[in-house]
């Protein structure tokens, strides 16, 4: 059967009106070398099956929709970056406050003077007001300084219990009196290393007159009686030694 199949095929191609009648391209794809392992599709199945006819645009047109393409890609990814930082950011839009403890008693209200503020113009500023002898707490080497505090406040009483960010005093820690000395509360804050506006080095220094006295004789004796003049005062370690 494939000797008769090549006979015929030589008689048609011998045939000069059958081959001007062939697709244009048809002869070569005969001569191909692996013709003889493909499967050309026949003239018939070609104009069965057309290919679909290839639009033309004018380069400005595709020039056009493709900016119009990149751009609206480019507002997508910028939107989805949008996004990703927003949610994903070290400073995100609601910060928890810092706490500011104030030593103070009632007749100033401290809250006032910060509200609105912000330090570092992220993080808002929450007041906590209380006085030396409404105030308590524990400190620790790695977990800062925890404070209770119980306050009165238009007749009731309020309870809470924070860890303070700074601390801003405006009492004296030290008092003769019974029942008004408040130095360890100082060596607790200073204990759990929490920030102070105004130094715990000097309030504590400032709890001992006779200490606060003795630096002031350093200055007099560094500039003089005329520059920097003190009042004469002696020192005696007990009432005792002053009477004998």
């Amino acid at each position: 059967h494939t000797t008769a199949a090549m006979n015929f095929l030589r008689r048609r191609l011998s045939d000069s009106s059958f081959v001007a009648n062939l697709p244009n391209g048809y002869m070569m794809d005969l001569q191909r070398p692996d013709n003889s392992t493909s499967s050309p599709v026949s003239p018939a199945m070609e104009r069965k099956h057309p290919q679909p006819p290839q639009p033309l645009h004018s380069s400005s047109a595709g020039t056009s929709i493709f900016s119009s393409i990149s751009s609206a890609m480019k507002q997508t990814t910028q939107a989805a970056a949008g996004l990703i930082d927003h949610s994903t950011s070290p400073t995100p839009v609601a910060q928890k406050p810092k706490i500011l403890l104030v030593i103070d008693d009632a007749h100033t209200d401290w809250a006032k003077y910060f509200q609105g503020k912000k330090v570092n113009g992220e993080f808002d500023i929450r007041v906590e007001q209380a006085e030396f002898s409404e105030l308590n707490l524990a400190a620790y080497v790695t977990g800062g300084c925890m404070v209770d505090m119980q306050v009165m406040r238009n007749g009731t009483k309020v309870v809470r219990s924070f860890k303070p960010d700074f601390v801003l005093v405006r009492q004296h820690a030290y008092s003769m009196a019974l029942g008004e000395d408040f130095r360890s509360l100082i060596i607790g804050l200073q204990y759990g290393g929490v920030h102070t506006v105004n130094s715990l080095y000097s309030i504590y220094n400032f709890c001992s007159k006779p200490w606060v006295f003795s630096q002031l004789i350093k200055i007099f004796n560094s500039l003089g009686p005329e520059k920097f003049p003190l009042v004469e005062q002696t020192f005696f370690p007990s009432h005792k030694q002053m009477v004998s």
